[in-house]
């Protein structure tokens, strides 16, 4: 098995029409895809609870901050997962390594800057999602197994890190993965979406389902529209941003949809301005979303930011260099990382900062790789760890360590 023959894309990102094939699932296109050669360029990016209350930010000027490299992983790893734990550390499950599917999880601790081998899941998976419980504990979700990842996975295990084991709980009604996974307010978690269907097409229409880890058991939530290559976000009040786009034709539809925790219900609310996939959300300190990045109709989509009061979209800065597959962090001054991802030609190690106030992005330095499909998790020292990830055709051991410098 390898990288290509899990996806294949057939375009470039500035490219309007393509097909892309994952493990016997067919997208419509176009879909969050990256640039020839890269590969699987589709899943959602879950943005977790925000604990920071939002305040004002001041005026500031550019910050580019630094990359250092960090100690590499013990196995390169492509779709993987990467949770930070109570305690500061990192938690990295699974994945895919160029020939086969992982089970094997490491865990890297800051303050000694390396990595630890950990018990291994019970499932080799990629394409899963991994949650932090309020207990501490790890629920990795779904996924993609088998020997040539074409086994869709009900299954779901907890970790336990005090104990440093897995065991399984309750399995989802429907097999899936590249869904979303969103830690609720009340503890459950809210899973939605993926690929595929009994028809094996993308996304899994009406497919909702809430984790209970209290009783450990699955129940279904409904569904809004749920479009493809979606991306969910915790909004400050609770509810439950689901955004993606409809089509394999241009014009491509922007559509978005609120799940209600407390109703069980889901509203229809505004799309995007810009229909895309592959882009990335994040829950800014003030309660809007930040949506950047992606691939859609528009050559240089700008980045976009929800008003979760007024239930609409307003454009904002640009992204210096159009990319999709990358992350975006959260930082602790309230700037967002956005890091890598694959761009017109070719994957990028470039990283950018969007700063609220000026609603404006600048540089924030080049990464010692280019890689997409990478993790980028926020530790508890301020510094973002990025590990794995793709370097068009093959998977990566390294790993990085960017520092914003506190601002200025």
């Amino acid at each position: 098995m390898t990288l290509r023959t899990t996806h294949r894309v057939a375009t470039t990102l500035a490219g309007t029409a393509f097909l892309l094939v994952v493990s016997g699932c067919a997208v419509p296109s176009p879909s969050a895809t990256s640039s020839v050669g890269a590969t699987e360029s589709f899943g959602p990016s879950a943005t977790p609870l925000s604990s920071v209350a939002p305040s004002p930010t001041p005026e500031r000027t550019p910050n580019p901050g630094s990359w250092t490299a960090a100690e590499s992983l013990a196995a390169p790893r492509i779709r993987h997962t990467a949770t930070l734990l109570l305690d500061g550390t990192v938690l990295v499950t699974g994945g895919f390594d160029g020939n086969g599917l992982l089970a094997s999880v490491e865990r890297y601790d800051p303050a000694s800057g390396s990595w630890t081998a950990a018990t291994s899941m019970i499932e080799a998976r990629m394409w899963h999602t991994a949650t932090l419980l309020p207990d501490g504990r790890v629920l990795v979700v779904g996924g993609a197994s088998g020997d040539d990842g074409g086994i869709l996975l009900t299954s779901a295990e907890l970790y336990d890190p005090d104990r440093q084991t897995w065991t399984t709980t309750g399995s989802m009604v429907v097999a899936r993965y590249g869904h979303t996974a969103t830690l609720l307010p009340d503890g459950r978690v809210h899973v939605t979406s993926g690929c595929c269907g009994p028809d094996e097409n993308w996304p899994l229409m009406a497919s909702t389902e809430l984790y209970d880890p209290g009783t450990g058991s699955w129940t279904a939530a409904g569904a809004g529209q749920i479009p493809g290559g979606p991306t969910a976000t915790l909004l400050l009040g609770g509810q439950v941003l689901v955004v993606g786009s409809w089509g394999d034709v241009c014009p491509l539809v922007a559509v978005a949809d609120l799940f209600d925790p407390s109703t069980g219900s889901w509203t229809v609310t505004r799309g995007m301005i810009e229909a895309r996939f592959g882009h990335t959300v994040t829950l800014l300190r003030d309660g809007k979303v930040l949506a950047a990045g992606g691939t859609g109709c528009e050559e240089a989509a700008p980045s976009e930011l929800y008003d979760a009061d007024a239930g609409s979209w307003g454009a904002t800065g640009s992204l210096t260099e159009r990319r999709v597959n990358h992350t975006a962090t959260l930082l602790p001054d309230g700037r967002v990382l956005v890091v890598g991802g694959a761009g017109d030609n070719g994957n990028l190690d470039s990283a950018e900062q969007y700063d609220p106030v000026s609603g404006l992005w600048s540089a924030a330095g080049r990464m010692t790789q280019a890689r997409a499909s990478h993790t980028a998790t926020l530790l508890l020292n301020g510094l973002v760890l990025v590990t794995g990830g793709d370097a068009i055709g093959s998977a990566l051991a390294s790993a990085e360590l960017y520092d914003p410098g506190g601002g200025s």
